[in-house]
Parts: structure tokens; sequence; C-alpha cells
């Protein structure tokens, strides 16, 4: 534990502030309500920032508006810790302009009491099962797991949307007829009753909320639960039950009661491109990656996957996705140079052209075409050569360990020239149908 918080210590030196959050406006073509859903203000709850990362790139609305939050905390997310400068659910009826999170909770404030933003869906996970009725110590009033939470039963004076049981209620009904994992899985709606029996929570997100006249809901999926995209799924089923209320129009692109399906796009991590001349996949890479060419400083990382980001050290950096660690960087340093024209390759006897940070797949050799730069491919050698081009290159002429994916399939080739690094491709041996 005292390790921990060293590290936790050590963290919160290196970052003084916390990062910014993105917000994602996805329109329809006919105007309609506005749906503002915010996902990972505590960082140890991926099912609540996993699941808006696939409204961002899965969802396509057609009527109305889905505003999309789905890095909130982001150290916190990281550190994979409820928050690494305290609770910031607890910092929305005030907080000190020094604390870390000020900026973050101060503009997320901002927009959800923007006149467009008609609903706000907080996402969370919870401990346990709810349940009205004391069952054990998983299922229970206390629990928060499963479960659809409300501050009160309803805005007075509010027409639209105000009627936060009558709405909580049925986005639970239909929830629970719906092709729930396990029966014992089924949501019920909690209400915290707020201004009278919960002074914690009368310093949340959705209370701040539903004191500026905006309903607000709180989905709560269960940390017992421990597969990742069970939670994801319910975390979709629920806002897609609250779109439906709001008469919002959708389309996804995948069946959301296919778990292989759900699965697959929730671990497709994308891309990473690093200074626009390096490209890996981070969804099957090795978890630690050697003489990675990059500048002394100021390298710049592009993520594809909107929960991407690194922590820095001085002999490494860490890449994660969420709460996931990907792979540790450990770079080699080089001056770099710019280089913008195409590259060419021979790929199974056919000349491509292609630029830098790029993909090749390749069925059974492929050859770099000669030119000014010096090319080293990584794991491959020949006695006498300083240069690894024009020569036909097979993958069993590749040492498969010095592979960047587990799957010993993706090999890197390097461009050099008067000792500064220009640029890397990667080569990917198809397998075998």
């Amino acid at each position: 534990m005292k390790f921990i918080t060293l590290l936790l210590l050590v963290f919160i030196n290196l970052f003084a502030q916390n990062k910014d959050f993105d917000l994602y406006k996805k329109e329809g073509i006919s105007a309609g309500h506005t749906l503002l859903v915010i996902g990972g203000i505590h960082g140890d709850e991926p099912g609540g920032y996993f699941a808006p990362t696939f409204l961002e790139k899965y969802y396509k609305i057609k009527k109305g508006n889905l505003w999309i939050v789905p890095n909130l905390n982001g150290h916190s997310i990281i550190a994979n810790t409820r928050g690494i400068y305290s609770d910031m659910n607890r910092k929305f009826n005030t907080i000190d302009k020094k604390d870390p999170d000020y900026l973050v909770v101060e503009r997320i404030k901002k927009i959800m009491i923007e006149k467009e933003v008609d609903l706000i869906l907080n996402l969370h996970d919870g401990y346990g099962f709810y349940r009205e009725q004391y069952e054990n110590a998983i299922f229970n009033p206390n629990a928060w797991g499963q479960a659809t939470i409300i501050d009160q039963e309803k805005i007075n004076g509010l027409d639209k949307f105000g009627n936060l049981d009558e709405i909580a209620s049925l986005v639970n009904k239909n929830l629970n007829k719906d092709n729930l994992f396990e029966d014992f899985h089924s949501f019920g709606v909690k209400n915290t009753q707020t201004k009278f029996k919960d002074e914690q929570m009368q310093l949340s997100l959705t209370y701040y909320a539903v004191t500026h006249n905006k309903p607000a809901f709180a989905i709560e999926t269960s940390k017992n639960i421990t597969d990742l995209a069970h939670k994801v799924t319910y975390q979709l089923k629920s806002i897609e039950e609250f779109m439906k209320i709001m008469d919002i129009e959708f389309e996804r692109d995948f069946d959301i009661n296919n778990y292989k399906e759900v699965e697959k796009r929730l671990y497709d991590f994308g891309k990473v491109i690093i200074n626009d001349n390096i490209a890996f996949d981070l969804s099957d890479i090795k978890r630690t990656t050697r003489f990675v060419p990059l500048k002394k400083e100021n390298n710049k990382f592009k993520f594809e996957h909107v929960l991407g980001a690194i922590k820095s050290f001085d002999n490494r950096y860490e890449l994660y996705i969420g709460n996931i660690k990907v792979s540790d960087f450990y770079p080699q340093i080089f001056e770099i140079e710019e280089y913008k024209e195409k590259i060419k390759v021979e790929i199974d006897g056919k000349i491509v052209e292609t630029n830098f940070a790029s993909q090749l797949d390749v069925k059974d050799s492929f050859k770099i075409l000669k030119s000014d730069f010096r090319v080293n491919i990584i794991g491959f050698s020949k006695d006498g050569v300083d240069s690894e081009d024009d020569i036909l290159i097979k993958k069993s002429d590749i040492v498969d360990s010095f592979s960047v994916d587990n799957g010993k399939n993706k090999y890197r080739a390097e461009f050099y020239k008067d000792g500064k690094f220009y640029g890397m491709i990667i080569l990917n041996f198809l397998k075998d149908k």
C-alpha cells in the first residue's frame, strides 16, 4: 500500500493539473433533442469510459444530437484509480482554484448547463447489485451496481424529461427484458433522495445538473461483473433506451447482442502515430517495444483510439488505452528529419509506393527498392551488408522474436540517412488461411 501511495504521489508531482477531456458532437440531419453522455469521472470504472468510445466510433446519429465526453478524469483513468486528486464527483458544489481538477470541473459544468443540452448521463461502475430489499452482502439496497441512479423523483416545473423516476423505470423495464447475460444482472432504480438523505451526493455531477434544471441520471454497471464487454454492452443498451425516449434516432454498425462483435471492437485499439513517421497497431502489440527511434524530447503521439494516452519517464514511454497499459516504449534517440515523398517497395513481385508511418501486407516476400536511405530491417541480417535494401526477404529470413506483435507477423523497416532517422514502415506477413 505504501508503494502504491508513493507512485500516486510521483504521478501527482508529474501532473500539477489534470488532463483536459475531449468532447465529441454528433448531430443528426434532422433537428431534435441533445443527450450529453459523460464517461470517466472515476478512473477505476472502465465500463463507464469504454462505452462512450463505442458511441464515438460506431454510432451514427440520424435525428437529434449526441454529445460524448469519454475521458473526463484523464489522469485517474491512466492510474486506474477512483480519483488521483481525490474524488472528482465530490467537487461540483465548490472547488478550489488550486485543485488540479479545477479546470476540468468548471469546463464540464459549463457544457452541462448549455441550453442545447436536454438530458445528461454520467457513467459508472458500482459495487454489488442493487436490490430494493436486502438479500445478502452483494444484493442489497446499499449496493450501486446494475442500477439507474436518480437524485430525486422529478424536477418540479420542468416539462421536458423532468419525470426522472418514470424515465428511469421505463429504461430499466426495457433493459431487463432484453437479453441479459445472466438473470441476476437485472437493473433497478435507485433514488438517493440526495437533498434530504445524502450530503456527499449533494456535491456530485448529477445533483449539480438537477439543481440547474437539467435532467441527469447515473448508469451504474456492477464491478462484480468482471467481463468488461458485458459491462460495456449494458451501458450501451441503457444509453440507447434513453435515446429512444428522447426520440434520438441512431444507427450502429455492429450487433449489440453479439458478444464476440462487442468484444472485438472493445479491444480494437487502433494505431498510434509518432512524429508523423512511425505507426504501430496497438491491438496486438508486444508489452515491451525497444529501440524506438525518437527525438530526445517533444515527441508527438497521436492515437486513433479516444482513450489513448501516454506517461513519459526518463527512459521510456508507457502507452495506455483507458486503464490498460498496452506497451512500454524504450526510445533510441536520433535527430529526426521530415520526408513527405513516397518510397518504393516490391511486395510479392509488385511495385507499390507508400509513405512512412504505414503498414504493407505481404503474402510471401518483399524488397525495399534502392534509394538514398540506409535501410535497417529489424530482425534481419546479412554479412557484409550495411543497407538492407534491394534484398528479397521472406518471413523465414527474419528472427521472429523481433516482431512488433504477439502474433509474430509484423516487422519494422527503418530508414536513415547521414545518421538521422527519417521514418518507418511495418511489413505485415499475412496469416495462411
